[in-house]
C-alpha cells in the first residue's frame, strides 16, 4: 500500500475519532431531550458549544418548558442566553404563569429579565400579593411623622398590600416609589386634619384618602389596600414652635433695648464732652477777668473802692447761695 494512502487513512481515522468523541460528549443530552419530547439536533448542540453557549442550560430549560406544555425553540433560548439573560429563571416564571393562568409571552418575560427585574418573583407576587411596610424599617425610620392643624404630632405606620402588574414591570417604578407616595399621602392627610383627634377617631380616613389618589400609577404594582398598622401621638409641635418664636422675639426685643441703651449712653457721653468743652471755655473766659481788671486799674477806669465794692457783692452773693443750699438740704 502506498504511503499517501496510509496517510489519508490515518487522517480520516483521526477525524472520525474526534467526531465520535464530540458526538459522544453530547449523546447524553441528546438522549435526555429525545426521550423527554424536547428533541434537539446533535448539530445544534455542537453549534451551541461553538457559540460558547452552555448546552446543559438550554436543553434542561427546554425540557422543563416542554413538560409544562410550553413550546419554546432552542434558538429563542440561545438568543436570550447570549443577551445576558437568566434562561432558567425565565422558564420557571413562564411555568408559574402558565399554572396560574396568567398571560405571559416569552418575549415579555425576556424583556423583564433583561431589565434587571426578578421575573419569577414578579409572577409569584402577581399570584400571591405581598405586603410593603411604610416606612421601610431597613432605612432606619420607624414611623411617618406629620402634624395636624392643632399643632399635635402624629406618628403613623402603614402596611400596603400590592400585586405585581406584569404589563408595567418594564419601565414601571419600584417599591421605593410606592413607599414614598404612601408616606406623602399620610403626611398630607394628617396635615389637612383640623385636630389630631379627628385622625385618631377615624384612622381609616387616611387609608381612603391615600388609596383614592391612584398612587400606583406608573409603577410596577397594583395597590390592593392600605392599612394603618399603628398611629401614636407625638410632641406638641405647635406649642414648641410658639415657645421658640417667643424666645426668638424676646432675644430680638432684648437686642433692640440693648441697642437703644447703647445709643443713650453714646448721647450721654456726647453731652458730657460738650459740657467739658463749655467748662473749658468758661475757664478761659474767667482767666481773662484778672487781665481785664489789671488793664482797668492801669488805665484809671477802675479804682480801689470799686474793686472792694465788687468783692463785697461777690461775697454777699456767695453767702446767699450758701444759705439757699442749706435750706434746700433741710
Amino acid at each position: 500500500m502506498e504511503w499517501w494512502i496510509v496517510a489519508i487513512l490515518v487522517v480520516v481515522g483521526v477525524i472520525a475519532l474526534i467526531v465520535f468523541a464530540v458526538i459522544l460528549s453530547f449523546l447524553n443530552l441528546y438522549i435526555q431531550a429525545l426521550f423527554s419530547g424536547a428533541r434537539v439536533r446533535i448539530f445544534d448542540l455542537i453549534g451551541m458549544k461553538l457559540r460558547k453557549v452552555d448546552p446543559k442550560t438550554i436543553v434542561y430549560s427546554r425540557i422543563r418548558a416542554v413538560k409544562a406544555g410550553i413550546d419554546i425553540t432552542t434558538a429563542d433560548l440561545e438568543t436570550h442566553y447570549l443577551a445576558g439573560g437568566r434562561v432558567p429563571s425565565v422558564i420557571n416564571a413562564l411555568i408559574a404563569a402558565n399554572r396560574a393562568r396568567i398571560t405571559l409571552p416569552f418575549a415579555t418575560a425576556c424583556a423583564i429579565d433583561l431589565a434587571g427585574r426578578d421575573i419569577l418573583d414578579a409572577v409569584q407576587t402577581s399570584v400571591n400579593p405581598k405586603v410593603i411596610d411604610v416606612p421601610n424599617p431597613k432605612l432606619g425610620r420607624p414611623t411617618i411623622d406629620a402634624v395636624a392643624q392643632d399643632g399635635i404630632q402624629l406618628r403613623a405606620r402603614a402596611r400596603v398590600t400590592v400585586r405585581a402588574n406584569i404589563e408595567r414591570l418594564v419601565g414601571g417604578a419600584t417599591e421605593e416609589t410606592i413607599i414614598a407616595r404612601v408616606g406623602e399621602g399620610i403626611v398630607t392627610t394628617i396635615g389637612s386634619s383640623q385636630t389630631h383627634k379627628d385622625v385618631l377617631e377615624n384612622p381609616d380616613r387616611i387609608s381612603k384618602v391615600v388609596l383614592g389618589k391612584g398612587l400606583d400609577s406608573g409603577t410596577a404594582f397594583e395597590i390592593l389596600s392600605i392599612d394603618i398598622a399603628d398611629i401614636d401621638v407625638g410632641e406638641n409641635i405647635g406649642a414648641k414652635l410658639q415657645a421658640d418664636q417667643a424666645e426668638a422675639d424676646k432675644q430680638r426685643f432684648q437686642a433692640i433695648a440693648e441697642k437703644r441703651r447703647a445709643e443713650a449712653l453714646a448721647v450721654e457721653q456726647e453731652y458730657k464732652a460738650e459740657e467739658q468743652k463749655n467748662r473749658a471755655i468758661v475757664v478761659l473766659a474767667e482767666a481773662e477777668v484778672p487781665k481785664a481788671m489789671a488793664d482797668a486799674f492801669r488805665s484809671g477806669n477802675m479804682g480801689i473802692m470799686d474793686y472792694y465794692r465788687m468783692k463785697n457783692v461777690i461775697a454777699d452773693t456767695d453767702m446767699r447761695s450758701s444759705i439757699a443750699d442749706d435750706e434746700n438740704r433741710e
